[in-house]
């Protein structure tokens, strides 16, 4: 292949000047590659010359009227913008396809090759239908010139597999007419690796779970050497105990906990919605179903940890379907037919007896028993309740730097009283209690008067109670401004004026003119 040559003619803007300079390359019989013309200049790529060399040719072109200045270049301009192009597709993370008006593929980027596992050379200038599929967005924007956002793609056939998110541009002609597409691909891994970088919650690790007692810490250990492996963990316990916590926590000391940790009350959402939400469904799948259709939780939680609470609440349909995601790790979308693979570890939770539950079919036995590989029990508060003083202590320091409060601490008589209930609300009622005294209570001490529990709900007796003691324990500078307040009160009752009353009491007549305005006493409060 012959070496070519490239330069640049600068010219006065005129009619005729490009084929003034043709005329010259061919009376030379060079032979012509490509030309840009534009006003007042000409980029010209020839084969290397024969015969002669380029600076007798750049003589030959100055004779031309015109001419201004002839020059080597090392490209031509639109190869440039090529090469710039092409290192931007290369360098972005982004998976980039385009067609043109035939739906021929005319690029791919690396990313986009990564993304559908597939050869820019096996694929380009090969129909797009052909490779990925006939009824990909880009061909119906390729028809109409609308363009697309944010659609889920999957991918399942002999040659392509593969799950990403596309939008899609048409590029368009001067009459406005689709001459070619331009899609980004997005592989779903990485949307949803993105999307909880940015949803994350502040996770909770073992740590943040109190108590000195035997049981608590026996539970813990077990809960940390589940965390270690894959099985699915079975959390039982009462409403309050704190099971969604170790949830967290098993989540966080696990391989997973760079992943999501996504959590579903399954006896918070209406059955029909539950299984779209949790499964996702694909467009058109039913009435109100949002176009391009929705991501499922079970995606969403790819690689990580789905936590489902209130397990118990969970109608046998979709017991059969949590049960087969268990058994084949694949998923299938409402109104789907395509089965897409999760790697999701399942942590399930209830305050029901289950075992109950399957004897009344209500509960399938075999899902039971693939979600109790490692069971975890979290005995009540009332169990324990050596964890009680710490558990409190905790929550009034949290709890009041909430509500913008100081409280030194929590007296001895108030710890007895809450050891001596049987919180059949556990943590949570124990919270509830501490953050209703923060709200009602204005001193720095929590006393047993101040504490209003269940058996007390809220009576006359129990808030005039803790008004009673928050008056009979008052700061030392409200002691004495009432006492001295009483005392001017006094020395004008024995006194004829307010000259005699200031004698009385040793201090000056303006002290007790400017006290008298601070406390608002008049003659009438000294008679």
């Amino acid at each position: 292949m012959n070496e070519s040559i490239c330069f640049l003619v600068k010219t006065r803007d005129r009619v005729g000047m490009a084929l003034d300079i043709l005329k010259i390359l061919f009376k030379y019989n060079i032979n012509l590659k490509s030309m840009e013309v534009g006003p007042g200049y000409a980029c010209i790529k020839i084969e290397n010359l024969k015969g002669f060399s380029f600076d007798f040719l750049k003589n030959e072109l100055m004779k031309e009227k015109d001419v201004m200045e002839v020059e080597r270049i090392k490209m031509m301009p639109q190869e440039k913008k090529e090469k710039e192009i092409k290192a931007v597709l290369d360098a972005t993370v982004e998976g980039i396809i385009a067609i043109d008006k035939n739906g021929i593929i005319t690029a791919l980027n690396p990313a986009a090759e990564k993304i559908l596992k597939i050869k820019g050379q096996d694929a380009i200038g090969k129909p797009v239908a052909e490779i990925l599929a006939p009824d990909i967005p880009m061909l119906n924007t390729l028809k109409t010139g609308v363009s697309y956002d944010n659609v889920e793609i999957v991918l399942n056939s002999e040659s392509v597999k593969s799950h990403y998110i596309t939008s899609g541009r048409p590029i368009l002609d001067q009459e406005g007419n689709p001459v070619g597409v331009v899609a980004s691909l997005q592989d779903i891994e990485s949307v949803m690796e993105l999307v909880y970088s940015f949803t994350q919650p502040a996770m909770t690790t073992f740590d943040d779970i109190l108590g000195e007692s035997e049981k608590i810490k026996k539970i813990k250990e077990i809960a940390k050497i589940a965390a270690k492996g894959n099985s699915t963990v079975l959390i039982c316990g009462e409403s309050g105990t704190g099971k969604e916590l170790f949830a967290r926590s098993i989540h966080m000391a696990s391989p997973r906990r760079n992943k999501p940790f996504v959590a579903v009350n399954c006896a918070a959402i209406p059955d029909t919605l539950l299984e779209s939400e949790l499964f996702g469904y694909d467009e058109g799948a039913f009435t109100g179903a949002k176009k391009g259709g929705k991501q499922g939780l079970f995606k969403y939680a790819d690689k990580g940890t789905l936590f489902l609470d209130e397990i118990g609440e969970l109608s046998t349909h979709l017991q059969v379907k949590l049960l087969r995601v268990l058994q084949e790790g694949k998923i299938r979308l409402v109104g789907g037919n395509e089965e897409i693979p999760v790697d999701v570890r399942i942590i399930s939770a209830t305050n029901r007896d289950l075992e109950k539950l399957m004897k009344e079919g209500k509960f399938r036995e075999d899902l039971y028993y693939r979600l109790n590989v490692i069971p975890i029990f979290i005995p009540p508060l009332r169990e324990r309740k050596e964890d009680i003083p710490v558990l409190a202590r905790h929550l009034v320091k949290k709890l009041s730097q909430k509500a913008g409060k100081k409280f030194l601490d929590i007296t001895p008589e108030a710890i007895k009283k809450l050891m001596k209930y049987d919180w059949p609300g556990n943590v949570r009622e124990l919270s509830n209690v501490i953050e209703r005294v923060i709200n009602l209570c204005e001193e720095e001490f929590i006393r047993e008067e101040h504490l209003i529990l269940k058996e007390d709900e809220f009576s006359e007796t129990a808030v005039g109670r803790m008004k009673n003691a928050q008056k009979s324990c008052r700061g030392l500078k409200e002691v004495v401004e009432e006492a001295e307040k009483q005392a001017i009160m006094d020395a004008l009752v024995k006194s004829k004026s307010i000259r005699e009353a200031a004698r009385l009491l040793g201090v000056s007549h303006a002290t007790i003119i400017n006290k008298m305005k601070i406390y608002k006493i008049g003659k009438k409060d000294s008679q």
